[in-house]
């Protein structure tokens, strides 16, 4: 009876550690990327705890400050200085992408972890930079995307690999929006989203980047055979200096992937179209697929629910990475081996539109 009583408190205490464990320690770098207010708004999680911020623009930072009610205390205009007196366990980016090797060159010799906001890199020159620092110090360097927290693409990549479509053929990407000076992204948002140095490009990489991430998902990391890219400035007007919209070819041994990346959609859209040999697959949005799965049968849609804990949410998944309740493997969405393939291939595509060539990748 004595060591049931003793097991039944050891599962008890076990269980209270448990529950009562504390958040992470997160530090944001940057404020000017609009992605950010996602968690500016929710502050009050319990899974993480904002310990620091670093923002050289002042006026940005008190804007925000006053606006979500931050503590001045914690606000730094310097990444060393606020990574040195608070010491948080990670850090999420939202700066320019350029600027994404400067996080990672102050945060790795730290042992600091590291989310950036997609895509990983302006660069192969960037991203193998911070690879080998990520590697040689030990930390996780993952990208966020949104659509890597949608249940239709996890639900249309199980049905690939229960073998559902048949063999994969053809994949769609579509994503963009009117644009961001249409959609009124903030000011210090829109400032370096155009610029070709700080962002890498307009909507090459703004939203090409969606579709190089899924396609390099679905196939498994494998890279392709060979990139196309076409890049228009349908808006020189508005975007003087950049393109803004992009379509990117890729070809695999016994598929073919198109990405459709544009400033010029009549209305948001980040939906996919997956053909197999038996049967197709469209995500129309987040939570919604249309299939039919051979030609005998009829279209079906269907409305998924949220994916579960930490799979649904960048900074939940994140936490959970750092502390090692979830393992991040070479081909999830965020890794940094699919990220550094998604940069090699937008790199490819900026190419293939300067010289008129197909651009073939280094296996």
């Amino acid at each position: 009876m004595k060591i049931i009583l003793i097991i039944i408190l050891s599962c008890s205490l076990f269980l209270n550690t448990s529950l009562g464990q504390k958040p992470v320690r997160i530090g944001i770098v940057g404020l000017s990327h609009s992605h950010v207010l996602l968690l500016l708004r929710n502050l009050s999680r319990t899974d993480i705890q904002i310990v620091g911020i670093a923002e050289s623009n002042k006026e940005l930072s008190n804007r925000y400050a006053k606006e979500f009610s931050l503590d001045k205390n914690i606000i730094f205009e310097s990444l060393d200085e606020m990574l040195d007196k608070t010491k948080p366990e990670g850090v999420v980016t939202f700066t320019s992408i350029f600027d994404h090797l400067k996080v990672v060159q102050a945060c790795a010799p730290r042992g600091i972890n590291v989310m950036v906001e997609k895509p990983l890199a302006v660069s192969t020159e960037h991203s193998k930079i911070m690879s080998n620092l990520a590697i040689k110090n030990k930390i996780l360097l993952l990208t966020n995307y949104e659509t890597s927290w949608y249940p239709s693409n996890h639900k249309s990549y199980e049905m690939i690999n229960k073998g559902d479509l048949g063999e994969l053929r053809k994949i769609i990407v579509y994503d963009g929006h009117k644009g961001p000076k249409e959609i009124n992204v903030n000011s210090e948002f829109l400032e370096w989203l155009t610029d070709p140095v700080l962002n890498g490009g307009g909507a090459v990489t703004d939203f090409g980047c969606y579709g190089a991430d899924l396609v390099t998902w679905i196939m498994k990391g494998e890279k392709p055979i060979s990139v196309f890219a076409q890049l228009k400035q349908y808006k020189p007007d508005v975007y003087p200096n950049v393109d803004d919209d992009a379509t990117i070819v890729l070809t695999y041994p016994n598929m073919e992937a198109i990405i459709n990346a544009s400033w010029n959609w009549p209305f948001n859209r980040k939906d996919m179209h997956i053909y197999g040999t038996t049967g197709y697959v469209f995500n129309d949005d987040a939570e919604t697929i249309r299939y039919q799965l051979n030609e005998k049968t009829v279209e079906t849609t269907k409305k998924l629910l949220t994916t579960d804990a930490p799979f649904n949410d960048p900074f939940t998944f994140f936490a959970a990475a750092i502390r090692g309740k979830t393992v991040v493997s070479k081909t999830d969405l965020s890794s940094l081996e699919v990220n550094m393939t998604v940069v090699e291939i937008l790199e490819a595509a900026r190419q293939s539109n300067k010289t008129g060539k197909l651009i073939k990748l280094k296996k």
